[in-house]
C-alpha cells in the first residue's frame, strides 16, 4: 500500500516525535518507527534530567532555548515538565582542572566546601572532595509527558506514526522520496533522518554522505537506597571527570559508570565488567558499599566528531534533513532542536543565533 505525506520522518525517538510534532499544524508528516513502540531506544533510557549548563557552548544555547517550552509546554502538557532535583559535582585533587572547565562560561552555579557537599549528599567521602559545584536549577524531565504530548499533538493534526516499519530501501526520485517498509510504501518530498544510532546507516541507505556519527553504549544500574537515608530530595551528584554520577530514580539510586564505549547500533545491552568497574568507582567516593544491583540497562548516544548535533538540509542532497548526533543531550535539547527543523522543513526564519545555527549545520562535517 502507498502512503503519500509531505514529510517522512525517519526514527520515533524524542527528536523524530517532536520534530513532527512541530511541522504537524503545516504540513502532512508520516513518522516511521522501525520498533514496535516509539520512544523504544535511547529517548527511554535517558537519565532524564535537565542541566543548564550541560555540554558545550553550542549545547548550552540549545538547552537555554529549550527551557521555556520545558518549563510551559503549552499544548503538550497542562503543567511544567520539569521539576527540582539540582546537581552537583566533585571533584578530586586530580579532577580540578576538569571541573575548572566546565565552569568555564557557566551560569548559576555555587562553589561549596566538601562539608557543605556533604550536607547535601550525606553519603559522598569528605576526605575525598577537593572541590564542588553546585547547580540549583538542574531539575529532572518527564520525558514520558514531553513524548506522550509531541504524540498527541501529531494524531490531533491527522499525522501518523506508524510502527514495525523499519526502513528497507530509501530512493528519490522526480524530487520525491520513496520509503520501502514492512508497513507499506511511503512517499514524501521532505525526509528527515531522526534515527539515532542507525542515521549514518539511513543516511547511506538514501546515497547521502554520511557524517561520521560513532554510537557510544552508556550504563546505568538501580541499586537500594542506603539504609537510614530519605534520598528523594538529593541533588544528581557526579564526578567532575564524568567517571560516574548517581540521581534518586523512584525510592532507588540510580548510579551510571558514564561509561561511553563505540559500538555498532543495536538494541543496547550492559557489560557486566564495565558497570562493575563503574560502580567500584562510584563505591569509591561515597561511604556505602553497593551490596546489590536491582536492575540494570544500556542505551547509546550517539556522537560526530566535535560532539555537537547535526540538524539542518544535507549539503549533498535535496530534500533531506539531518536530526542526528545529540549525543546524551537529546531530551533536553528536543524543543529547541525540533523547533529548528520545523523552522527549515517550513521554509521560515529559525530563531536560534546564526553562530548556533553554523555550528549545528551538516555542511561543517564535509570540511
Amino acid at each position: 500500500m502507498m502512503f503519500i505525506s509531505d514529510v517522512l520522518v525517519i526514527g520515533g525517538g524524542i527528536a523524530g516525535i517532536g520534530a513532527a510534532a512541530r511541522i504537524s499544524p503545516e504540513a502532512s508528516v508520516t513518522v516511521l518507527e522501525g520498533m514496535n513502540a516509539f520512544g523504544y531506544h535511547a529517548t527511554g533510557r535517558s537519565a532524564a534530567i535537565f542541566i543548564r549548563n550541560y555540554g558545550n557552548k553550542t549545547l548550552r544555547a540549545l538547552n537555554i532555548a529549550s527551557e521555556p517550552l520545558l518549563l510551559e509546554p503549552e499544548g503538550i502538557s497542562d503543567s511544567s515538565l520539569l521539576s527540582p532535583r539540582g546537581e552537583i559535582l566533585v571533584a578530586t585533587e586530580s579532577e580540578l582542572d576538569d571541573l575548572k572547565r566546565y565552569l568555564e562560561g557557566s551560569s548559576g552555579i555555587e562553589a561549596l566546601s566538601a562539608d557543605q557537599a556533604v550536607e547535601l549528599v550525606p553519603i559522598l567521602r569528605r576526605e575525598k572532595i577537593a572541590a564542588a559545584a553546585y547547580e540549583p536549577q538542574a531539575q529532572d524531565i518527564d520525558v514520558d509527558r514531553l513524548l506522550q504530548g509531541f504524540a498527541r499533538i501529531i494524531k490531533h493534526n491527522k499525522g501518523q506514526i506508524v510502527t514495525n516499519a523499519a526502513a528497507q530501501t530509501i530512493a528519490r526520485k522526480n524530487g520525491v522520496w520513496r520509503v520501502e517498509t514492512p508497513a507499506g510504501t511511503f512517499e514524501a518530498k521532505i525526509l528527515i533522518n531522526a534515527a539515532g544510532a542507525w542515521a549514518d546507516e539511513v543516511a547511506a541507505m538514501a546515497e547521502v554522505r554520511k557524517v561520521g556519527l560513532v554510537p557510544m553504549r552508556r550504563s546505568a544500574a538501580l541499586l537500594p537506597p542506603p539504609d537510614d537515608h530519605d534520598i528523594m530530595k538529593w541533588p544528581l551528584f557526579a564526578s567532575a571527570s564524568e567517571q560516574w554520577y548517581a540521581k534518586p530514580e523512584g525510592g532507588k539510586l540510580m548510579v551510571s559508570p558514564a561509561d561511553e564505549d563505540p559500538v555498532d547500533p543495536h538494541d543496547a545491552f550492559v557489560d557486566d565488567m564495565v558497570l562493575a568497574e563503574g560502580l567500584d568507582r562510584y563505591e569509591q567516593s561515597v561511604t556505602v558499599p553497593v551490596t546489590r544491583v536491582d536492575k540494570s540497562w544500556a542505551g547509546l548516544r550517539s556522537f560526530v566528531k566535535d560532539r555537537t548535533p547535526v540538524a539542518g538540509f544535507a549539503a549533498d542532497t535535496e530534500g533531506f534533513i539531518w536530526l542526528a548526533g545529540q549525543g546524551g543531550y537529546g531530551i533536553q535539547t528536543a524543543p529547541a532542536l525540533s523547533a529548528l527543523v520545523a523552522d527549515i522543513c517550513l521554509g521560515r526564519t529559525p530563531r536560534l543565533s546564526q553562530e548556533t545555527l553554523e555550528a549545528l549545520n551538516p555542511a561543517r562535517l564535509a570540511i
